[in-house]
């Protein structure tokens, strides 16, 4: 645990749901964990005690949020729920927080498993699509000339991301043909109890997050609000001119209206805040602070190292990331560089020059 987890409460502790098994956090509310195949291993999923009105009537049921990516041991591990979790009642819908990989991978399979509807934003559904059809940002051509252009120039390095043309299919076949449509500021029933919806900017296209407002608050954060790492805000190649991470950062100060003793429910890491928060460990607002501070020492080392030579992105990575880097990462990490070159240009404290060998690096204004 590092220093900044260690000034926020965790309510469950170091207690976690073993793949295929959940456990409540809340009346009506399941934390389930599966696992990824990744540096970062494990996702949390949600389950909501539901109930839907139709045409034949109520049904009682659960919705699902979120989906875990598309693989065989990730859709046993959701067959175990379906087996011992769900009380013997139906899946009635799927939510989806956004278009990634992890959260969408089986919407498809589970809404065709249940016959049941998925819920997401427009903007992620009409881009995870779009995805499945082609890539988006980390694979391809088009992304390994995105990375050229901002420096990272290893034949090797760039050969794997054109290789990379289906990364984002195999872990997302296929996404369901229609959707409802979740907005800011929407309540969705769910069950019992009013869901607020809070769009989040700059990790995703349309990244909504969902808060139980009556009772204590809860809150479904995705991947807007982490508890031990920062998200990662991209700037990828099918909007290369992109500043999200003033998105991103606007979208979590938006947060701050929540309730400072909300339990959140995180999709990495542990819930956090909640109880705990109330009684002097940190919560929401504690992780919020510590995100906007985060950012901003990164702005501060970006700025230093521009100040000494112009530089592109993949010169920044050693600046911005203190640990080796596989491929998937560096990535996530080139797009990171680029996100925090570029928010600092569009703020007008940088400039950016194309040289002739083609890379853009940035200098201070």
């Amino acid at each position: 645990m590092n220093d900044l987890e260690r000034q926020l409460g965790y309510p469950y502790g170091d207690t976690l749901p073993e793949p295929g098994t959940a456990l409540q956090v809340a009346p009506g509310v399941k934390w389930l964990r599966m696992r990824l195949p990744f540096a970062l291993d494990h996702i949390n999923l949600w389950l909501l005690r539901d109930r839907l009105d139709g045409p034949d009537g109520s049904r009682e049921g659960w919705a699902i949020v979120d989906c875990g990516i598309a693989d065989d041991a990730t859709r046993a591990a959701w067959e175990q729920v379906f087996a011992h979790e769900l009380e013997g009642l139906p899946v009635l819908r799927v939510i989806v927080t956004h278009m990634h990989p992890d959260h969408i991978g089986n919407a498809a399979w589970l809404t065709e498993r249940w016959g049941c509807g998925l819920w997401i934003s427009a903007t992620d559904w009409n881009a995870a699509r779009m995805a499945t059809l082609s890539t988006t940002g980390y694979g391809g051509d088009s992304a390994a000339a995105h990375f050229a252009r901002h420096g990272l120039t290893d034949p090797e390095a760039l050969a794997k991301v054109r290789k990379r043309s289906n990364y984002y299919a195999s872990m997302v076949p296929a996404v369901p043909p229609r959707y409802h449509r979740l907005l800011e500021g929407r309540a969705l029933q769910i069950g019992d109890a009013a869901w607020r919806c809070h769009a989040g900017y700059g990790h995703a296209p349309e990244h909504i997050a969902l808060q139980r407002e009556a009772g204590p608050s809860l809150l479904i954060s995705g991947d807007m609000v982490l508890p031990r790492i920062s998200t990662n805000v991209s700037v990828v190649d099918i909007e290369p001119e992109a500043d999200p991470l003033a998105l991103y950062l606007a979208s979590i100060e938006r947060m701050r209206a929540l309730p400072a003793d909300t339990l959140v429910l995180p999709a990495h890491g542990r819930p956090f805040g909640g109880a705990a928060a109330a009684s002097g460990a940190g919560g929401l607002h504690t992780r919020i602070d510590q995100l906007q501070a985060h950012h901003a020492e990164r702005f501060a080392d970006v700025l230093a190292a521009c100040a000494t030579a112009p530089r592109h992105a993949a010169e920044l990575l050693p600046v911005l990331f203190k640990r080796p880097l596989d491929l998937h990462q560096t990535t996530f990490a080139m797009g990171e560089a680029i996100a925090h070159l570029h928010a600092l240009w569009f703020e007008g404290r940088l400039v950016r020059r194309r040289g002739s060998d083609g890379c853009y690096r940035f200098a201070p204004a």
